[in-house]
């Protein structure tokens, strides 16, 4: 039976289980956005920045462990979606947007906002499929899903010319492909085995391919039973307790000289569903690149990816938990326990680390104080989103993460992602608990989504650090130029964020003053009907949660 390319469209992404789509509206898509409206099971959610609607898809992404979707118009629309697009292929995380395109009859006249998207998204999508014949429109969705969600994730481009979506074809609507998953042979598995009941100091490094149900109950059995130091890596901390005896310290962005020392006495590193980059490896000196001063096992979904960079020692293209589930199967090492000290050793420095212990400053409030306090309101199940800066390394010292809750950020570090995120996640579970972190600098890149939150009754809590700079870009100037000035390329004047906040029928709470920290924070978490800005006044000496201003 015959319907338009629109229906059929809504009608694929409906059989691909989306339920929520993000979009800003655009006239290139409108026969796409007519025919959702007839689709009770689809939400059309409304954003006011395409960078917002696109990092709304990532995060949801990230969420239900399935591609999120964005629409957005062409050219400007398109455009302005780029830096989640960014995160999305640097972050391996499963997207699919959907892209509006000039009439078929105007290709190649540089019709209004008309661009060659598959020139201009090569770099940054797994794959760019432009829709030309009704015909081929389901498949494009189904192939645009399988493509996103295989291998190493990330997004993928469907591009649809404006005058398509009211054509009619009798194509059936495209199911599913199944998914596809690696599997590690069984001499790799035996191999993996024996490297690792031989080592004596190793290092399991987990990142952001460890998914699936149960993988968080499996990793833990791993560790407690071969003995062995888990370290979750750059913005991926809840894939492992951080109270747990065996967590052997955050691998991520400028780890701490006392922990990073005593990590490189270690005799064998598994990278397990970490893709390694230069964040995680230290500016590729940890492991080094390209030959590891090390053994290195590297098990990731991809193939590709595996030996890209890095020349590993074994390489395993497999889904890490099937990985785990076989070494669990072959049973522990006896002497496992030989590696007891060390893993103590490991953890002893985590916990000194994260110990709630600051400095005052006297340029306005340290933002460990906020910090630490907002910790202890943190649901067991809370979803915690933060911005790009030196400010999220403060999250990530003095949280404790546990598995059940959730953290979302640009891994690739953009600014801008914090508050979609925090949308996106209260649009996917409203009854928990959302806190987003950001600094002054990314409140005004796309703060204005909490209208969104508003619009669709999302009540998160957004967490501003206020420290009237760019404080990472002037740490890195006074890095690299010291005694030379910074102000000028990096100070920021900033508007009075509670009322900001009030403006969209928000409550906003300034704090100025370290003592009314507590109360300030315990008063945020309280409310619960709309969504809560709490405008801290921070340190710009105290650059981040390891480095001060001298």
């Amino acid at each position: 039976m015959a319907q338009t390319v629109a229906r059929l469209l809504a009608e694929s992404l409906k059989a691909h289980d989306v339920d929520i789509v993000y979009c800003v509206p655009g006239e290139s898509y409108l026969g796409l956005t007519d025919a959702l409206s007839d689709m009770n099971s689809i939400r059309l959610a409304v954003c006011r920045h395409e960078g917002g609607a696109a990092f709304m898809a990532v995060a949801d992404g990230r969420l239900r462990e399935r591609a999120g979707v964005a629409v957005v118009s062409r050219g400007p629309g398109l455009s302005n979606a780029m830096v989640a697009l960014h995160t999305a292929f640097h972050d391996a995380t499963p997207m699919v947007i959907l892209v509006g395109q000039v009439e078929r009859k105007d290709f190649g006249r540089l019709a209004l906002q008309e661009q060659n998207y598959s020139k201009l998204l090569g770099d940054v999508t797994k794959a760019v499929i432009e829709v030309n014949e009704p015909v081929m429109a389901s498949e494009a969705i189904a192939r645009a899903f399988h493509l996103a969600e295989s291998g190493t994730q990330g997004p993928v481009a469907v591009v649809l010319p404006e005058d398509i979506f009211n054509d009619t074809t009798d194509a059936p609507v495209d199911q599913p492909r199944p998914r596809v998953y690696g599997g590690a042979r069984t001499e790799d598995l035996d191999r993996l085995a024996d490297m690792l009941a031989k080592a004596e100091r190793p290092l399991v490094w987990v990142g952001g391919a460890l998914l699936g149900a149960g993988v968080t109950d499996d990793l833990r059995t791993l560790a407690e039973t071969w003995m062995l130091p888990v370290s979750p890596t750059h913005r991926r901390p809840c894939h492992f307790d951080a109270n747990h005896p065996n967590y052997g310290g955050y691998m991520g962005i400028r780890v701490p000289k006392v922990l990073l020392d005593e990590m490189k006495k270690a005799d064998l590193i598994v990278a397990l569903g970490e893709r390694i980059t230069d964040s995680v490896s230290q500016s590729y000196s940890f492991p080094a690149a390209p030959q590891p001063q090390l053994p290195l096992i590297h098990i990731w979904p991809d193939p590709n990816e595996i030996g890209r960079v890095w020349r590993p020692d074994l390489g395993i293209a497999a889904d890490p938990q099937a990985v785990i589930r076989g070494l669990l199967a072959k049973g522990a090492p006896k002497d496992a326990s030989k590696r007891k000290s060390w893993v103590a050793g490991l953890n002893a420095i985590h916990r000194k680390l994260m110990a709630p212990e600051w400095e005052p400053t006297t340029d306005g409030i340290n933002f460990a104080q906020v910090v630490v306090e907002i910790g202890k309101h943190l649901a067991p199940d809370a979803i915690v989103t933060s911005d790009a800066g030196n400010f999220s390394s403060f999250i990530h010292r003095y949280i404790g993460f546990k598995p059940g809750q959730a953290f979302l950020a640009s891994v690739v570090g953009a600014m801008g992602a914090g508050m979609p995120m925090a949308v996106a996640g209260g649009m996917r579970f409203p009854a928990r608990q959302v806190v987003a972190f950001v600094g002054d600098g990314g409140a005004l890149m796309t703060g204005n989504e909490i209208a969104t939150a508003r619009q669709y009754g999302v009540n998160p809590i957004l967490v501003i650090s206020d420290n009237s700079m760019y404080g990472t870009i002037g740490m890195h100037h006074e890095m690299r130029y010291p005694g030379r000035p910074y102000k000028s390329a990096t100070q920021l004047t900033n508007p009075d964020f509670a009322m900001w906040a009030k403006s969209f029928g928000a409550e906003g709470i300034t704090v100025t003053d370290e003592k009314d920290v507590a109360a300030a924070v315990a008063r945020g978490f309280a409310i619960k009907d709309r969504p809560v800005v709490l405008h801290f006044k921070t340190s710009a000496d105290q650059m981040s949660a390891w480095r001060r201003r001298k």
